[in-house]
Formats: C-alpha cells, structure tokens, sequence
C-alpha cells in the first residue's frame, strides 16, 4: 500500500522517515486530512484479474461521473510499407460541468461526447486503425458493471440498461467514433 520511495531510512535501519508531498504535509501540518489519503476511503483495491484488460473506453462506459473530455492525436506511419503502423497519445481535459449517470452503461452518444480524434496521416484513414484505441467488449462491460453494483456502494442503485448495453458491439470500435474524427493531411 506504501511506496518504496515515500520512506528514508537510516543506515542502520533503526530510524525511518516519511517522506511526503508539498500538499500532504501542508494538509497535516493544518490538522486537515489529506485529500488523497488512505483515511479518504480513495483506494479500494485492486481490480479482479479478469477486469486488467479492460480499455479505457470500455471504463468510460461504465463511470458514473464524467468530468473529462478526451483528445486523441493519431499518426499515420510515414512509410507506405507499414500501413498500419500508428503512433500517438491522448490528452485529457477537464470540462467545467461534471456528468452524473442515472443508468449504465452510457450510450455510446454520452461517451463520444467527450472524445475527439485526430488523425494525421497522408492517406484517408480507415475504421480498422481506431480499433486499438477504441476497442470495446460488451461482454466485458456489462461482466465489471455487474462486479460494481455487488462491491462499489456509489453502482448499488444504479439501474443497468440491456438496451443500452446493446448499442455496444463484442470486440470492435467503439460505436459511431468515426463521427468524432477530425482528418488532417500530412504529406
């Protein structure tokens, strides 16, 4: 539960010193609780293995608050040879209004509304290259909304939706994400 790096030891290991942020040790020394303390109940443990491969997309669809809109900036490979060769990254940015859920999983309109992509290449892209990215698993989504209604108290009175559950396809592209790119020729 504690970093390696949050403690100094002494040479003898007899003394031992913690080793704090700037906000943490403000927070203390004004007798407040840190914000991202263990005491805030923020950590609640590792996810069961069989939800270590979830996409990030595929938690977006089951996150009660969204208060994040995502760009993703996609390079085309230079080199003909390697057409499916992409490289990128994706920014996130807080919005001023935060989204509350009143059923899961979102539609796929909710979530797209926070997504942008960016595709910068010298030929027409194809729905294929966003599949890494936006990769989403209904049977997936639907298996860690179940796990979250049994053992996250802020999901036990969330209805779930098999009507929007099924909007999602079983191992594609997140649905209608063609519509929330933007392409612009390199040459």
């Amino acid at each position: 539960m504690l970093s390696a790096k949050g403690f100094d030891f002494t040479d003898n290991r007899e003394i031992c010193a913690i080793i704090l942020c700037r906000e943490c040790t403000f927070d203390l020394k004004a007798n407040r609780l840190p914000k991202f303390s263990l005491a805030n109940n923020l950590y609640c443990g590792e996810l069961p293995e069989q939800f270590q491969d979830m996409t990030w997309v595929e938690e977006m669809t089951c996150a009660i608050y969204r208060g994040t809109a995502y760009v993703t900036r996609l390079y085309e490979s230079p080199d003909p040879s390697q057409p499916w060769v992409f490289r990128g990254n994706t920014c996130a940015h807080d919005v001023n209004v935060i989204s509350t859920a009143s059923v899961l999983p979102l539609t796929p309109d909710a979530v797209n509304d926070l997504l942008s992509v960016i595709f910068i290449g010298p030929g027409k892209y194809s729905k294929e290259c966003l599949k890494q990215v936006f990769h989403v698993r209904k049977h997936k989504i639907w298996a860690f909304l179940v796990w979250l209604k049994k053992y996250n108290p802020l999901y036990k009175e969330i209805p779930l939706s098999i009507e929007n559950l099924n909007m999602y396809p079983d191992g594609d592209v997140m649905p209608e994400i063609e519509k929330r790119v933007i392409y612009e020729k390199r040459h």
